[in-house]
């Protein structure tokens, strides 16, 4: 018979039929090597339609078929026995099965060798162009690779080895003028980034030395480097901090009125040396607005909610100079981790994070709920009022404003009511 190709392909009940084809095909199967192909399922209309087609009259006499059926309803098709009968060239078997399933063939045999000859390729160009760093080739190479990651794949080994061909630098660099002229993105190599990553590893395995985790370690190991990581756009804020230094900074904080906004580069070059008082750290900068407000005269910091390398290396230089330590953090999940990481990298006393504080809040803690809070958290006391309250309570709330920043009864204001939140 001489059928028709474009309704063939279009038969629904074939259409099982043509994907079982193109899995074979796309697997690496040529079409002239493939004799019987079985199906998973077809309908009674396509069995009895390739019956039709195949058997023989004999066949049907003796009530044995070309096309068997299993009890799992699987269909054996012989593909040679098909093509001939549809007067079909092997040749044109692949057209028919991609225009009946709507995608081409892509032979996933090939493809994998393919893909191996194409990363086995980028790995000789890594070991290259890094041969200092086997380390740092092997981590790169243990994440995996497409064939379509290959260009920036390349882009990022021609970048680092650029970047660390000259180590160390002298005088030192910012770290984005060195993305810049060896990516050509000043941003490539941002710390939280993939690349920036790799740099990190590339530079511990070039010192010998683990890897750090800690961003103040990070960023002291770059430096030692001569590599300048973003030490001016970050900042952490001193109030009433009175330095008993000489330095320019320590001049700065003692004449200072108002909160002084100090970077990485000021605590690292000009540390101050800080007065022997407890050094209260609060994490939001709205604390230094209460504080100017209530005229307080205790010292304080703030790290804007977060452990950057700044802030590391306040607490650190704090803790050389054995200046105690009080920390208060929101009472939330991210509050109470960073809270936990301060106590035991530092030994700060935790205040104004309690149970009574959660209790004192009342009926008016925020309108966020509380979510769920770190495992070490949830079975303490705190934990607990937290769990039974349901909601965040914020350092902005008028309990931690007077725990923290007590004055005369006669100056407190009653927290506005939240009663149904």
């Amino acid at each position: 018979m001489t059928a028709d190709l474009n309704l063939l392909a279009a038969d629904p009940d074939l259409a099982p039929l043509w994907q079982t084809l193109h899995d074979r095909l796309s697997a690496g199967n040529a079409a002239a090597d493939i004799a019987t192909v079985t199906v998973p399922a077809l309908t009674p209309g396509a069995v009895a339609a390739l019956r039709a087609w195949l058997d023989t009259t004999a066949q049907r006499r003796s009530g044995r078929t070309s096309v068997p059926q299993n009890s799992t309803g699987a269909v054996k098709v012989p593909l040679r026995r098909l093509l001939e009968v549809l007067s079909l060239p092997v040749e044109e078997l692949q057209p028919l099965v991609e225009r009946a399933v709507g995608r081409d063939v892509v032979n996933r045999r090939n493809h994998r060798l393919q893909s191996a000859v194409i990363r086995q390729e980028l790995w000789d160009y890594a070991e290259t162009r890094l041969p200092l760093f086997p380390q740092l080739r092997a981590r790169m190479k243990s994440t995996g690779l497409e064939n379509d990651a290959v260009d920036e794949m390349r882009r990022l080994i021609d970048a680092l080895a650029g970047l660390t061909g000259t180590l160390p630098y002298a005088p030192p660099r910012a770290l984005a003028k060195l993305a810049h002229d060896h990516a050509g993105d000043p941003h490539y190599f941002d710390l939280g980034t993939l690349p920036g990553q790799r740099l990190i590893s590339a530079i511990a395995e070039h010192a010998n030395q683990p890897e750090p985790s800690r961003p103040d370690h990070i960023r002291a190991l770059l430096m030692d480097h001569g590599i300048i990581a973003d030490r001016l756009s970050a900042t952490v804020l001193l109030h009433n901090v009175k330095a008993t230094g000489d330095g320019p900074i320590d001049r700065h904080l003692r004449e200072a009125n108002a909160p002084v906004a100090l970077t990485l580069l000021d605590l690292t070059v000009s540390p101050p040396t800080l007065p022997p008082t407890p050094l209260t750290i609060v994490e939001n900068p709205s604390l230094l607005e209460e504080a100017l407000t209530r005229s307080s005269t205790q010292p304080m910091a703030c790290t804007s909610g977060q452990l950057r390398a700044v802030d590391h290396t306040l607490f650190q230089l704090a803790a050389d100079q054995g200046v105690p330590l009080r920390y208060a953090g929101d009472l939330d999940t991210a509050g109470l981790q960073i809270a936990a990481t301060v106590h035991q990298t530092y030994g700060a006393e935790l205040v104004a994070m309690d149970a009574a504080l959660v209790r004192q809040a009342g009926q008016s803690p925020s309108a966020i709920p509380i979510g769920v809070l770190p495992s070490a958290q949830a079975d303490t006391e705190l934990g607990q009022a937290l769990l039974a309250g349901g909601r965040i309570v914020y350092q902005e709330h008028e309990a931690v404003h007077d725990r923290l920043l007590p004055r005369p009864p006669a100056l407190r204001h009653p927290a506005p009511s939240r009663t149904g939140l």
